[in-house]
């Protein structure tokens, strides 16, 4: 803690998390130790425009999996780093995750690199829209679905049977009929480009780069500790377990992110 503060103190910090930052406000992460019971393979993007049955089993589960998501409030991590922006010492906050605790805690600006699941984009007209807009079709089209759900993953993806799926209605855009996703880059699909490169700009100028909550594992995260490696810049990991770039870190601590986070809040401050 004394390293990760003398490095954090210095200020010039870009933070990228990942979902282990989020597993204290109940949402699971995919890898650390929240995530080993996930029993669903995430859905693809080709899966999901091409398969409507996959995609109404999706929309099924979404919808109520969305509920947990919305209901999530920021833990001691999210608002230790928004305290730290606050304080001029973090610089730039890139996520992974789409759940919005970082904005909720009052983080500002943030790159939600694979979107949020607050927003509905249309495959037809490009229209964005409001997820609890979306919500409220769906309870309208769906007055009597009632499955249970043996809980979500961090997507906001609930775990349903085919069978409790089955009879679900998916409703389509409102103005142009067409195919409606979640605002979210779904496996196979590519980050925006505009994202990546502000991501790399943040990681260019940064004085450190500060991993909270990822193993690391897929490269859209990855690359960017990567870069930053190459570059120089100093690299810390906060992490409940080891992580695909663990020999790039010069400073490694594992242990459970709000509590670690807030104190170092406390002892930069």
């Amino acid at each position: 803690m004394e390293r990760l503060s003398g490095l954090v103190r210095n200020g010039g910090v870009v933070v990228l998390s990942g979902a282990g930052l989020s597993t204290e406000s109940g949402i699971p992460d995919y890898r650390g130790p929240s995530g080993l019971q996930r029993n669903a393979a995430p859905m693809t993007y080709q899966t999901f425009t091409g398969d409507p049955v996959a995609r109404r089993r999706y929309w099924a589960r979404s919808y109520l999996g969305w509920r947990t998501i919305a209901e999530a409030a920021p833990n001691d991590g999210h608002r230790a780093v928004a305290r730290l922006q606050r304080g001029g010492l973090v610089t730039g906050v890139i996520t992974q995750n789409v759940d919005g605790l970082h904005q909720a805690a009052g983080a500002d600006p943030v790159i939600e690199l694979h979107g949020g699941l607050d927003r509905v984009v249309c495959l037809g007209c490009a229209d964005v829209t409001a997820r609890t807009a979306l919500d409220a079709r769906l309870r309208g089209a769906n007055p009597s679905f009632a499955a249970l759900s043996g809980g979500i993953n961090p997507d906001g993806d609930a775990h349903l049977t085919d069978e409790q799926a089955a009879d679900f209605v998916v409703v389509d855009c409102d103005g142009c009929g067409g195919m409606l996703k979640p605002d979210v880059v779904f496996f196979g699909e590519q980050v925006p480009m505009r994202r990546v490169e502000a991501s790399f700009a943040l990681v260019e100028a940064a004085a450190a780069l500060l991993v909270l909550g990822s193993s690391l594992t897929v490269l859209s995260g990855r690359r960017f500790v990567i870069r930053a490696a190459k570059l120089g810049v100093p690299i810390a990991i906060v992490n409940q377990g080891p992580t695909k770039s663990d020999e790039l870190a010069g400073v490694l601590v594992d242990a459970p992110l709000g509590k670690t986070l807030l104190e170092l809040a406390e002892l930069v401050a």
